[in-house]
């Protein structure tokens, strides 16, 4: 047995040995899981970061698109990873936090994840072909009214934000669509395109290239104000409609991961939004950005969670 005389004489040699043991990071590619199919706002976003932040970081990121459920599947194998800081994901609101709601039986929650930094923060939008009758939101409801649960509408996935907004159109106005679930951004703007569904209900940076190509006619953008990027979009409020509600964009890693890679990530995807070629790419993907760091992100999509099991128990999304 040691002396204690002996035992603190070796203990600065045992404290380094953590240190000298421990493997460099990263150590081999870095695969960041999009729950989503491509082409996707998601997807777009999680390309365009993954390519800058893998010049600044010096190590190789790969997009590995996992859709499937509205989200689920890839939200799943990204909660369930090794969180040794090589496999990170986007996470979306509300999906994030509605699938575990409205789902008892999905294999994870919010507290799976270690969020890293928020990138986008992207507002709604009922996007129409162009000979659409409906010019506007108005137009909308009272179609609606008169033949309720008939204009088709599309979104990506029950609870999904576009889904989530359709309902609060309905609650608002006293209407009822018929809703038709994709499984992404991209198939909802194919659908309306094609004319398979009436409405496409897709965030607005999803959609303003299809409308700029002549394809898709937005009815109104839901946001507090008029975005820069879509100027001419009118705000649903503009139209006497106080419908506010759109996506949330971020990075996460799976629960557990050591604080410094966290942290190391998180300044990375910041240095990433400041980073010339990340803002050209976003402007024209017309991406709206909002930075939120680990702490700032957690605590949002908190509240966030908190709202939504509210109104779970008093208006429950099932269709």
């Amino acid at each position: 047995m040691l002396h204690r005389r002996h035992l603190l004489l070796a203990a600065p040699a045992l404290a380094a040995l953590p240190a000298r043991a421990q493997a460099p990071w990263p150590e081999r590619p870095i695969s960041m899981i999009v729950a989503f199919p491509a082409g996707g706002g998601t997807d777009v976003a999680a390309r365009l970061l993954a390519k800058v932040m893998e010049r600044i970081l010096g190590a190789s990121i790969v997009v590995v698109n996992r859709p499937g459920a509205a989200g689920e599947i890839g939200f799943t194998e990204l909660a369930r990873a090794r969180p040794d800081g090589h496999i990170i994901g986007f996470i979306n609101t509300p999906t994030i936090q509605t699938i575990p709601i409205e789902r008892p039986n999905a294999r994870f929650r919010l507290d799976d994840f270690a969020p890293i930094a928020n990138i986008v923060d992207d507002p709604g939008c009922i996007w129409v072909r162009p000979a659409s009758p409906f010019k506007n939101v108005s137009d909308l409801v009272t179609a609606a009214k008169a033949k309720p649960g008939t204009i088709s509408y599309g979104t990506s996935g029950i609870g999904s934000d576009d889904h989530l907004a359709m309902l609060a159109l309905e609650r608002l106005t006293g209407t009822k669509f018929l809703h038709i679930p994709f499984a992404g951004g991209a198939p909802v703007r194919m659908g309306a395109i094609s004319g398979q569904i009436d409405l496409g209900v897709a965030n607005v940076g999803e959609g303003v290239g299809d409308a700029r190509q002549g394809q898709l006619r937005a009815l109104g953008v839901m946001a507090p104000q008029r975005w820069e990027g879509a100027p001419d979009i009118p705000t649903f409020r503009e139209q006497g409609f106080d419908l506010i509600d759109g996506s949330m964009r971020g990075l996460a890693a799976p629960a557990g991961v050591p604080r410094p890679i966290l942290d190391r990530l998180a300044a990375v995807a910041r240095q990433t939004l400041q980073d010339p070629e990340f803002v050209a790419g976003a402007t024209q993907l017309l991406l709206p950005l909002r930075y939120l760091g680990p702490d700032d992100y957690m605590a949002e999509l908190k509240r966030m969670d908190a709202g939504f099991k509210a109104l779970w128990a008093q208006h429950p999304w099932r269709d």
